[in-house]
């Protein structure tokens, strides 16, 4: 983000208590609390995206997925297809 101009706001409202926890967190960190919030937010932020890139799914059915996978089935419309004549011949 070097370079990039901070001209956007989000404004939210938290407890104190949340306020008091995420000012002694920012401050642990050396950093200001809406610099902590920020990173915080943008760590989650490609943390959804990445999962959203993904197909999650149990080990189970996982496994079955790839067995499956493996084994051949009727394929009667991809049979007719290569038993037609080649509408393109390579020269």
């Amino acid at each position: 983000m070097v370079g990039m101009s901070k001209t956007e706001r989000i404004e939210l409202r938290v407890s104190a208590e949340d306020k008091d926890a995420i000012a002694a967190a920012a401050a642990m960190e050396h950093i200001t609390t809406t610099e902590f919030v920020r990173t915080a937010v943008l760590d989650r932020t490609q943390h959804v995206q990445a999962r959203s890139d993904r197909t999650l799914m149990p080990a189970e059915q996982f496994d079955a997925l790839v067995a499956a996978l493996d084994v051949a089935d009727d394929t009667p419309n991809l049979a007719r297809a290569f038993a037609h004549q080649r509408r393109f011949v390579q020269s």
